[in-house]
């Protein structure tokens, strides 16, 4: 009898071990960036109502008027899982806070000077284009004219992109989340615009998000040590490299597995702001998973974001340059 309880004894003692091990083992590598991509998480309506509970009451700054927004939400490239929440979730803060009307859209006429003059913002939800053009623009009008003349179809192209450059450059917001960097890619007046073109991304993997000035009003939202979440950890080029904006948030580069190219020092920026002309453009990469948008504080930032591209929140938009990177 002694022996048989000995040994069933030893037996869960030693499963316990192997439990404990793979727990420590397993939250090791999820911190060291070995994550698995999160799980879908279905756009019900208890998902929608988690949000409208989370998302903040009021906006951060004083509304003049109720401001309208597009949403525009079409790929022609990578499919994010996520466009549908984050389309919801603007509707829910502009909804909740009473500063917004939201207008949501996959229709590339929309990029017309006269019905782009609709709204104060426009905002670019995870609008990939597919990687042989990076012009969503274009993506769109070939697949629906396929018997068109290309040079004519180019042309189209080109005239949504420069209605959607001086709509800015009037007065017009902006804001592009996530994967909304890649619409126009190759572009580099859309790379001037917005900051920086998109280059690559590792894994997904746990990300501890820093605030480049904790004073900053955009930020308040944020506890000054930042927060983690898990995303993909963009890396850009083109107008990237002369720092034209001033940042929000970075991660540092050693923090991060998988780089194409080893880059352990500086940091690489997350989220940031700039005027064009008479405009404003913020970028936010957060977040290509739902569940970043339970995080309450994340949820204000953005709306902080809506109003300061619709010109409501005076803030500091000094360009860092190339010498402070």
């Amino acid at each position: 009898m002694m022996d048989n309880r000995y040994r069933i004894e030893k037996h869960f003692l030693s499963n316990d071990l192997v439990k404990v091990f793979l727990v420590v083992f397993g939250c090791l590598l999820f911190q060291n960036g070995f994550s698995q991509n999160l799980p879908e998480v279905k756009l019900d309506e208890a998902w929608k109502a988690k949000i409208q509970g989370l998302a903040p009451e009021k906006a951060s700054f004083p509304v003049s008027k109720r401001k309208k927004i597009l949403v525009f939400s079409l790929h022609t490239g990578f499919e994010h899982w996520v466009i549908p929440h984050t389309e919801e979730v603007v509707k829910i803060l502009g909804a909740k806070s009473g500063a917004f009307e939201v207008t949501a859209s996959k229709d590339i006429r929309m990029f017309e000077a006269g019905n782009l003059a609709q709204f104060d913002a426009v905002v670019l939800n995870n609008t990939c284009s597919k990687p042989d053009r990076r012009n969503i623009f274009w993506d769109k009008l070939a697949l629906e004219n396929p018997e068109t003349d290309t040079v004519l179809l180019m042309q189209r192209a080109a005239d949504l992109e420069k209605s959607l450059l001086a709509y800015v450059e009037d007065g017009g917001g902006l804001l592009v989340l996530h994967g909304g960097i890649t619409m126009h890619n190759n572009s580099r007046a859309f790379s001037r615009l917005v900051g920086a073109s998109f280059d690559y991304h590792p894994v997904q993997q746990l990300i501890d998000v820093k605030l480049a000035d904790p004073s900053h009003p955009l930020v308040q939202a944020f506890p000054k040590t930042g927060f983690r979440h898990v995303d993909e950890p963009y890396f850009y080029k083109n107008a990237y490299e002369t720092l034209d904006f001033t940042p929000l948030l970075y991660f540092e580069n050693g923090k991060i597995t998988e780089q194409k190219i080893s880059n352990p020092e500086g940091v690489t920026y997350v989220s940031w702001i700039r005027p064009q002309g008479k405009g404003k453009v913020m970028y936010c990469s957060p977040s290509h998973n739902a569940q970043s948008f339970e995080n309450p504080d994340l949820l204000r930032f953005l709306l902080n974001g809506m109003q300061y591209v619709v010109g409501d929140v005076d803030c500091d938009e000094t360009p860092i340059g190339k010498s402070r990177n």
